[in-house]
């Protein structure tokens, strides 16, 4: 797969989650908020479980015990940022839940400089900039008084952020993208069914009421669109990932205009606009420096030292 057919993956999750924004608002109104995270990710689980199967019985060895570890944490992070954007927009408004929430673009690369020692190639600061702006401006370009969610919404970003990242750090390296995915969801799922007995008290009336959201945000949401962002990211970087998956921010916006009679502002279509240069940015900038020559040629070697074809971590290639 090569690195533009990976990022437009990406950009199809992002479409998949700004559809996701219709079905957990209009869900939160019947069911809480650890009820439905943990009837969404078991949903994908079960329907990501006989594809881990297949792939299981096909894979030339087991799964070792550092690589189930790291599916776990990918799981951990995957939880913390689900449940803390869950129960922070609750607490906030979706114009700041939207914008906060795509800290993570930001995020990624500062996480990965500072944990894991990588340094992305230099367009990928301007474009997470870029879009960030972008964001803000798709939900009318204010935030309001800042308070508890979204402190808890900053947090959640922080979580997808640290996600993004261990996927690019154990997809490629186990070779198993969709028992990576099973277990994942089956890790938020029973953690968040831990919250569920503890503090909220679902009915089966509650859950059929909401089984149409359910059901788009386990199977497609979640089973699908996170098994896209997973798939993809063994040919692009973590940071790169990033941005194209902030793309949910416009597609929040698009959907929730046509579906619940929600208006952009006009500085939205601004914003819009901005997060479609940082994902163009991103894949075209490095190319520039690539066709022909002597310097291109120590362009391309200066950009796979970094990392920028190859994956955020030193060490790391994606797969042929």
């Amino acid at each position: 797969m090569s690195r533009l057919s990976a990022n437009l993956l990406l950009l199809l999750a992002g479409a998949v989650w700004g559809m996701g924004f219709v079905a957990q608002s209009s869900a939160m109104s019947d069911l809480g908020p650890w009820s439905y995270t943990a009837g969404r990710f078991l949903l994908a689980a079960l329907t990501l479980l006989p594809f881990a199967i297949w792939e299981g019985r096909r894979a030339p060895r087991r799964l070792s015990g550092s690589e189930l570890g790291g599916f776990a944490a990918i799981g951990v992070m995957l939880f913390l940022g689900s449940m803390l954007q869950q129960v922070g927009i609750l607490h906030t408004t979706v114009t700041n839940s939207g914008f906060l929430t795509g800290l993570y673009v930001v995020l990624t690369p500062i996480f990965g400089f500072l944990v894991l020692r990588s340094v992305p190639h230099w367009v990928i600061w301007p474009a997470a900039a870029l879009a960030l702006f972008g964001i803000l401006l798709t939900g009318g370009g204010s935030l309001a008084r800042i308070g508890v969610g979204d402190g808890l919404t900053i947090a959640a970003a922080a979580g997808f952020a640290l996600q993004i990242l261990l996927i690019g750090r154990f997809v490629a390296s186990s070779g198993r993208p969709l028992t990576l995915s099973c277990l994942q969801f089956a890790t938020v799922s029973l953690l968040a069914a831990v919250g569920m007995v503890a503090l909220e008290s679902p009915t089966l009336v509650q859950f059929q009421a909401v089984w149409p959201q359910t059901v788009y945000g386990g199977v497609v949401s979640a089973g699908f669109a996170f098994t896209l962002q997973i798939l993809a990211q063994r040919y692009t970087t973590a940071p790169q990932a990033a941005i194209f998956l902030s793309s949910e921010a416009l597609f929040a916006a698009l959907f929730g205009a046509l579906l619940l009679g929600e208006r952009i502002p006009p500085i939205g279509f601004l914003g819009c606009a901005l997060i479609f240069a940082a994902m163009i940015a991103v894949e075209i900038v490095p190319q520039m420096g690539r066709r022909g020559g002597p310097s291109s040629r120590h362009a391309a070697a200066s950009a796979e030292a970094t990392g920028l074809e190859a994956s955020a971590f030193p060490n790391q290639r994606p797969s042929p």
